[in-house]
């Protein structure tokens, strides 16, 4: 799953500040320096402690970085995965479906009215979810309809 990923100093201090402050375990940390955010990812169960209440945690390490911060819970179920990576849109359903060439596709349906949310300006949420089911779990490409 994880193996193989490398963190860079950067991440590490980003990681550890993220820990102390919110006291959830890490599980991944990227750094997206165009769009001047970071996302995170955190162990199954802990999503409520790391946000804090009413986003307290995420307030004090956006003022303290000064870069928006995005996290997702992590689980390593391929389907509720992309589910929490598409939050807060209401994914209906998740196909994931290997190809006669041995490629792994998701097909993600959202609630019309969620698609918008999902799919995120300009494709940033749609390209980040790809980017993580390809990290995690060999997903070569997630299509939301």
């Amino acid at each position: 799953m994880t193996t193989g990923i490398r963190f860079t100093s950067t991440e590490m201090r980003y990681i550890a500040l993220f820990e102390s402050i919110t006291g959830a375990n890490v599980k991944d940390c990227i750094i997206h320096e165009e769009q001047g955010r970071i996302i995170f990812l955190v162990k199954e169960g802990e999503i409520g402690m790391a946000i804090g209440k009413g986003g307290k945690n995420i307030h004090v390490l956006e003022r303290m970085t000064g870069k928006k911060h995005e996290i997702i819970e992590y689980s390593e179920n391929p389907t509720q995965f992309i589910k929490n990576a598409l939050k807060p849109a209401n994914v209906k359903e998740v196909r994931i479906t290997e190809k006669p060439d041995g490629k792994t596709i998701a097909v993600v349906t959202v609630n019309p009215r969620d698609k918008g949310l999902a799919i995120g300006k300009n494709g940033r949420n749609a390209e980040r979810l790809r980017f993580l089911a390809k990290r995690y779990f060999q997903i070569q490409n997630v299509s939301i309809t």
